[in-house]
């Protein structure tokens, strides 16, 4: 299956904003942020399909997954 897949902020750093990633079915969120090499600490966010989800969530083909850094001060 094929999911788009969106970093903001710093998890962009020598990585890329926007791309689709082939996934086997059944695949979970947790499962694009090792693809990805993202280090769990690092991932504050994850949104499938512009609602927050767990990294346990299973995808579907299509699905839209971004994922967000910890944001400091305000």
């Amino acid at each position: 299956m094929e999911v788009e897949v969106k970093l903001f902020g710093d998890l962009r750093e020598g990585r890329f904003e926007q791309e689709k990633a082939q996934l086997e079915d059944n695949s979970r969120v947790i499962d694009i942020i090792k693809k990805c090499n993202l280090p769990l600490e690092h991932v504050a966010v994850c949104f499938v399909n512009n609602r927050e989800a767990e990294f346990g969530q299973v995808l579907e083909n299509g699905d839209r997954v971004a994922f967000s850094p910890p944001v400091g001060g305000m």
